[in-house]
């Protein structure tokens, strides 16, 4: 008999949870209203969120609006402001004045031109990210990505946002429950029933009884509860690789509650991590991310005040485990994994949250139709799953390979290429002769990072390709239109964009037109 697949069962809740929920509910509301499928989130009411994700990428956009958040809500209940990309700063020499962009805007005419070869034959001492897009100097300037006259979700120049994760699960959760049809359990799971073939069958807990499924996602964070303690799914460790392994995270409040707002990440390379710094209206969300192996608690907590200065004065640091890794697989049988319980990887290009987000996407599109086919589905998320945390892999340690740094053990060991993965080395010696394009494997449609984030963080880091001039004649005269264009079109939005904080206050105080 065809067993069908109508009964969704997501353990725990946070980020990970409730934006599975969302995106799944939404995906199949037509099913779910009339009484063809359900969506149960079961939360512990003991268990408190990590809390500290802070950072997204621009196709939360893209998922808040699909499903059916107003974007004026958003802002008023999660305490969010705008990010329009990210600021490295001292990764690549350590000098005071050593920064870089990573936007969010493509480069002029990326679709139709590879501007990085000009750029470089031209060496006229202008940044890469100045030279091809203006979302450097729109964040040098403290300005927002769109006017109070911008519809939601649409942009002037692309953004994502930084938003408080504890205020964004909780409006999350009043959306599923009260729009959606998700229904909510608050219990804690005590035991996990299998079927003789190893597949889940129910969830036998304390406060809510025996609750039954036919597909279980487990939300339950680092404990991984269904994936890797009931279905025994190891662990792979990347801590050879990527280093860092511990966080000291602390909110800290404006000194005066008009200050300027960064619409940007900003990120300042210490001598064994860095230090992240996220803007939101109320306050900065900030911390150290750095390699237990290369720095004590106490020196790191040191650092971490001595940037903060005064501002950090009475106020207590937490401590946070980073378990650098993934599952080794993400789906086996009628468990998939998402969020933490699936893996971490440190937070330097906020990838938590577009994980979650394109796990969900998949497992809403896909869903399997019923159990037979269940394992053919599980097997394309797996492969799919596997190549975005390679990808990101790869990016993450792009940025430690890259550095000049030679001023502590953490930075020397970093550029060991021994500890780079085999394909990001291949790509490095490829770029030392062809600057990065759509031909460098970059063949997916969905790819994590496009080839135009590769070159900001190569070029920005002053690494340096081999022109041929001959070969850049023909399209001289389109790289130069386009280069001018940009630096006209940085022009007339640095004269039309509001302050990141006045944008805020009016879509608090007037919202923002909706679609």
């Amino acid at each position: 008999m065809v067993a069908p697949v109508r009964s969704i069962v997501i353990v725990g809740g946070g980020t990970a949870g409730w934006l599975t929920a969302g995106v799944i509910a939404a995906r199949h509301r037509s099913r779910i209203e009339a009484g063809e499928f359900s969506v149960t989130l079961i939360e512990s009411p003991n268990v408190p969120i990590i809390g500290v994700g802070e950072g997204t990428w621009p196709t939360l956009r893209t998922t808040l609006s699909k499903i059916g958040v107003s974007e004026t809500d958003f802002f008023r209940e999660c305490d969010a402001a705008f990010k329009q990309g990210a600021k490295f700063a001292r990764w690549t020499t350590g000098a005071p004045a050593d920064a870089y962009y990573h936007p969010l805007m493509l480069p002029q005419n990326f679709s139709q031109i590879n501007l990085a070869p000009h750029w470089l034959a031209a060496d006229d001492g202008k940044s890469f990210c100045d030279a091809v897009c203006p979302q450097g100097l729109i964040c040098d300037d403290g300005l927002a990505p769109k006017t109070i006259a911008t519809p939601e979700f649409d942009a002037v120049a692309n953004y994502a946002y930084h938003l408080d994760a504890g205020k964004f699960a909780d409006f999350l959760r009043r959306h599923c429950c009260g729009t959606l049809g998700v229904q909510h359990v608050l219990a804690d799971v005590r035991e996990v029933l299998q079927t003789e073939t190893c597949d889940i069958a129910h969830l036998v807990t304390e406060q809510a009884g025996t609750i039954g499924g036919d597909l279980f996602v487990d939300c339950t964070g680092f404990r991984a509860l269904l994936i890797g303690q009931t279905m025994g799914v190891g662990f792979k460790p990347l801590g050879d690789t990527l280093f860092c392994d511990t966080a000291l995270a602390v909110q800290v409040p404006y000194a005066d509650p008009h200050a300027p707002i960064a619409s940007h990440t900003i990120s300042t390379a210490q001598s064994a991590g860095w230090i992240w710094d996220i803007g939101l209206p109320t306050r900065r969300g900030t911390g150290y991310v750095y390699s237990s192996a290369h720095i004590d608690d106490e020196a790191a907590e040191r650092e971490l005040r001595a940037y903060l200065g005064s501002a950090a004065d009475g106020l207590d640091v937490r401590k946070i485990p980073i378990h650098a890794g993934h599952r080794e697989t993400f789906w086996r049988g009628n468990c998939v994994a998402v969020g933490l319980a699936a893996g971490f990887l440190e937070p330097l290009e906020a990838s938590a949250i577009v994980l979650i987000e394109l796990s969900a996407k998949l497992i809403a599109e896909q869903m399997p139709a019923c159990r037979e086919v269940m394992d053919v589905i599980a097997s394309r998320f797996n492969a799919t799953t596997h190549y975005r945390w390679g990808r990101i892999i790869d990016f993450l340690k792009l940025h430690y390979a890259l550095s000049q740094r030679q001023d502590s053990d953490f930075w020397q060991d970093n550029q060991r290429e021994e500890t780079w993965p085999d394909r990001l080395r291949e790509l490095m010696l490829l770029w030392r002769h062809h600057s990065p394009w759509f031909h460098d494997e970059f063949d997916r449609v969905e790819e994590v990072f496009p080839p135009a984030s590769y070159q900001y963080v190569l070029y920005g880091m002053n690494f340096r390709t081999e022109v041929d001039r001959t070969a850049l004649a023909q399209d001289a005269r389109v790289a130069v239109k386009a280069m001018n264009d940009n630096a006209a079109q940085a022009q007339r939005l640095l004269g039309r964009l509001p302050r990141h904080r006045d944008l805020i206050n009016k879509i608090v105080t007037h919202g923002l037109q909706a679609i």
